[in-house]
């Protein structure tokens, strides 16, 4: 069996991600973009992209030290 690349090469050779494992390499870093965030989801759509685990150990996991706008309630 060869390696799929990609979950999304997986599917199309198999019609499942079954048989689909992500690969850790250089370019799996830890980020420190909160979770919803644009940026978050933006590493998030790379790593599937490269193949690689969605979660890294050390990614953040809370929102501390973070601020954000109020929105006054109408």
């Amino acid at each position: 069996m060869t390696h799929c690349k990609n979950v999304f090469e997986a599917i199309l050779r198999y019609g499942h991600d079954e048989d689909f494992s992500p690969q850790e390499n250089e370019d799996f870093v830890a980020t420190d973009a909160p979770a919803g965030s644009p940026e978050k989801i933006e590493v998030l759509r790379r790593r599937v992209e490269l193949g690689q685990p969605l979660w890294h150990t050390t990614d953040r996991v809370d929102y501390s030290g973070l601020t954000g706008a109020i929105r006054p309630r109408e």
